[in-house]
């Protein structure tokens, strides 16, 4: 399987492909506005892994390209980006290709991080309304820290939550986040859903925050 992190040179985008490259036999294309920027965020990640012994398949390309050869992808781009990064690509996505958004809408202030969602209703609904109707999209990896991910001598016992329409483009999800060692996929039910797994990112963060001796938290249920 081919697995596109559009925007993948950012804190989410690298965790995700580290964790990938490392646990999976897919390939995976790091997507970049700038294929340069791509192409620098590929050689840095193939450092990572060589340190450990992992054996990297990560190849770079301008968002475009990595979403025109992708069975999955993945918009590991800043909220504010999502909705128009769907757009730049909606012309090589199509039916066989399964569109994720692990994207969260936050306002910060000197309390913390509060949920900050767009009109649609969720980041998740809006990437839905932004892509073409045959393009099912699913909701994951909102509530993951990306430090735990990019941290590779880290062993993960996280949960992440997962919503979409499309049950068979939600059990594809499913499998591939299980693939991350250490990373439980939890079936959240349908797209609507969504608002309610995107809130608890911030909450997570100001966990963290208030707490010393808690850093990179995460979710995981019993």
């Amino acid at each position: 399987m081919r697995i596109a992190l559009l925007g993948g040179t950012g804190d989410i985008g690298e965790g995700l492909a580290l964790r990938f490259a490392r646990d999976t036999d897919h390939e995976i294309l790091i997507g970049s506005r700038d294929p340069e920027k791509a192409r620098d965020a590929v050689a840095e990640y193939e450092d990572v892994l060589e340190t450990i012994g992992a054996e990297a398949n990560v190849k770079g390309f301008v968002n475009e390209m990595a979403a025109d050869r992708a069975d999955v992808v993945v918009l590991s781009v800043p909220p504010y980006y999502a909705g128009d990064t769907v757009e730049a690509v909606a012309d090589v996505l199509d039916e066989d290709t399964v569109l994720v958004t692990p994207a969260v809408g936050m306002q910060g202030d000197d309390d913390g991080l509060h949920y900050h969602p767009p009109s649609a209703g969720s980041v998740t609904e809006l990437v839905a309304k932004r892509a073409p109707d045959e393009v099912p999209v699913v909701g994951a990896f909102h509530n993951l820290a990306a430090g735990a991910l990019t941290d590779l001598e880290l062993e993960l016992d996280l949960d992440t939550l997962v919503v979409g329409d499309d049950s068979d483009a939600k059990e594809r999800v499913i499998a591939l986040a299980e693939e991350i060692e250490g990373l439980r996929a939890l079936d959240v039910g349908p797209l609507a859903n969504a608002a309610e797994v995107e809130s608890v990112t911030p909450l997570v963060i100001n966990v963290a925050r208030y707490n010393d001796d808690l850093h990179d938290v995460g979710v995981k249920f019993n």
